[in-house]
């Protein structure tokens, strides 16, 4: 039987079939259209590819968590 090996981790390593990859593909390719549409980019960084947004606010209400530097992240600690 001829047959390949597929390398991509996380986003399908779990999918069971074809059709359930390719759903989950297509469920990806709707959010990456939907983060360009609202300005979000990919930058190239060392070897990363990461996304931006200048506007936390919006990054934030996607529910992302911002993975900057330790100065950056301290922003994030409320005074109570």
């Amino acid at each position: 039987m001829a047959f390949f090996t597929w390398h991509e981790r996380g986003l399908s390593e779990d999918c069971q079939s074809l059709e359930a990859m390719a759903a989950r593909f297509e469920e990806a390719a709707r959010l990456m259209r939907r983060l360009a549409a609202e300005g979000f980019r990919v930058e190239r960084v060392c070897n990363q590819q990461r996304i931006t947004h200048p506007d936390a606010a919006l990054f934030t209400d996607f529910g992302f968590i911002d993975e900057g530097g330790p100065h950056r992240q301290l922003v994030l600690v409320q005074e109570s």
